[in-house]
């Protein structure tokens, strides 16, 4: 999985993981609800794995999630 837009800082990605959490203006906003980290990782638990990203280059955030 991955999207395109500007960098996250490192620090910030574990709480994109919260529902409705956004990269910026959590809870507000036109675009997004800020659930899709959150339905991911939940699907991840769910299959006994974990749902992971990291800041991307030069932007974005790309992820992984292994399923056994």
């Amino acid at each position: 999985m991955a999207n395109t837009g500007p960098t996250v800082s490192a620090d910030r990605i574990p709480d994109l993981f919260g529902p409705f959490r956004r990269r910026t203006q959590d809870r507000v906003g036109t675009t997004g609800r800020g659930l899709g980290l959150a339905i991911v990782r939940s699907i991840a638990e769910a299959h006994g794995t974990e749902a992971t990203t990291e800041p991307g280059r030069p932007g974005g955030l790309p992820g992984t999630a292994r399923f056994p």
